[in-house]
């Protein structure tokens, strides 16, 4: 059997968070809302109506194109995607095709043998969302609530090798999503959508050409509209395998789009794959082209946060945290600033910032409820405490066993829960200096040396 390799690549949707649609004034927050009840006649296509760009959904995708190490385009435009569907209602979907806003970014991912490789982003471009189509039974009703709502396309080359490295990049993706507050990035209201175009190649061994660089299959599948992590990587699996033993059998591939059945665990066939000369790009007349300028640009850049890779660095080398225990503290925004601010209290007290990463990683406080100020001050109450010698606890275990002969005697017996009766007297005797853990092991040697 010849040995095969995936080629993958992703394009992800992600909707903005923006209050207004991309090219109307209507809401753009639709989930859950009574079915077209945020239309007008641009976002429902009527003759006459014309479009005006959202300049925020504009500056959200720059700096998602800033966060991926684009390039930001000195002059961008839409162009009309035209195709018939049932849930676009124009006939034609405003996007970028020629002229996209963000271009030739990348992005680091770890693959399923632990190796970092760098994914390369094609471009990060504009564009609007369609309505959505519910099938119930032989009736498909359609919500243009969504018609129009500003998404950001990120599509990379077809740099993926395994699908460890796509939950990886989206993964990441979704996290970056967040820190800049640009979008939700929640999957299950499809915020986020997956597409992966997955082909296979018989693996070379001229090692004269560098993976990226070697010729592609002349063909692409393209999985549609996959809305969790877990799908996507069954989906792509199941891909490769099906495509490998079809070219075992000498079959011939054609480039198709299919989506992922859950239930019956295999991808099935929706249509033929279109390639961009049937959908006819060509300027939208009704918008003119954008000049973005430097000063834009360093505005926006001055207005994102310290991203995920960069914070996980820098806790790393600020406060000694080992790298997997500040990732974890870096994994949403709200956790990182909760630890930082806690951190430079902290300073003031000389507690260690490892006991704050320990505290918030074991999820052993309400972070909605206790402030960090509040948790520096129980930490120093801690702190505070008099410290009690080996010599005082072992005193206490002893004087404990002594004034309870009988207690001591059950334990012997086998009685094992009067254990913690011990550990409460001894814990009394103390003030509530002794450690509980350290007690009950001194009780335990001290009653097993005296059977």
């Amino acid at each position: 059997m010849n040995i095969y390799e995936p080629i993958i690549g992703l394009e992800v949707h992600v909707e903005l968070n923006t209050s207004a649609k991309m090219f109307c004034s209507c809401s753009a927050d639709y989930f859950g809302k009574t079915p077209n009840t945020h239309t007008c006649p641009v976002c429902l296509g009527l003759p006459g109506a014309l479009p005006l760009i959202n300049k925020k959904a504009l500056e959200s995708c720059i700096k998602v194109g800033l966060a991926l190490g684009c390039k930001v385009s000195n002059t961008s435009r839409f162009e009309r995607k035209n195709y018939f569907y049932p849930d676009l209602p124009k006939g034609y979907q405003i996007s970028q095709y020629r002229w996209p806003l963000c271009v030739g970014g990348k992005m680091e991912v770890t693959d399923k043998n632990g190796n970092t490789n760098s994914i390369r982003i094609n471009r990060v471009h504009q564009e609007e969302d369609t309505g959505k189509m519910s099938h119930i039974g032989s009736v498909t009703r359609i919500d243009f609530n969504r018609s129009g709502v500003p998404l950001v396309e990120i599509v990379t080359e077809p740099d993926f090798r395994d699908t460890e490295s796509i939950r990886d990049y989206a993964k990441k993706l979704q996290q970056i999503m967040r820190y800049l507050k640009v979008s939700n990035a929640d999957m299950e209201k499809g915020d986020m959508r997956l597409e992966a175009n997955v082909s296979v190649r018989k693996f070379s061994t001229n090692y004269d050409l560098q993976p990226t660089t070697r010729p592609l299959p002349p063909y692409r599948v393209e999985l549609k509209n996959i809305n969790s992590f877990r799908f996507m990587v069954a989906a792509v699996e199941y891909e490769i395998k099906r495509q490998t033993e079809a070219l075992e059998r000498g079959e011939r591939l054609i480039q198709e789009t299919r989506g992922w059945d859950e239930d019956k665990k295999q991808t099935y066939v929706q249509r033929v794959k279109e390639e961009a000369n049937d959908y006819r790009y060509f300027p939208d007349p009704d918008l003119p082209q954008f000049d973005t300028d430097n000063t834009w640009i360093s505005t926006l850049k001055d207005q994102m946060p310290e991203l995920p890779e960069e914070k996980t660095a820098r806790f790393v080398a600020q406060y000694g945290i080992a790298e997997p225990n500040a990732k974890i503290l870096t994994d949403t925004k709200e956790i990182g600033d909760y630890f930082e601010e806690a951190a430079r209290l902290a300073t003031e007290f000389r507690i260690n910032p490892d006991k704050i990463a320990n505290i918030l990683i074991n999820k052993r406080i309400d972070r909605d409820k206790i402030l960090p100020a509040n948790l520096i001050k129980i930490l120093k109450e801690e702190t505070d405490k008099p410290v009690l010698s080996d010599e005082e606890l072992e005193k206490a275990v002893r004087d404990t066993i002594k004034e309870n002969p009988k207690v001591a005697e059950d334990y012997k017996k086998g009685k094992e829960t009067v254990l913690q009766f011990l550990v409460g007297q001894v814990m009394a005797k103390t003030h509530g200096q002794a450690d509980p853990k350290e007690t009950t092991k001194k009780l335990i040697d001290f009653l097993q040396r005296n059977r």
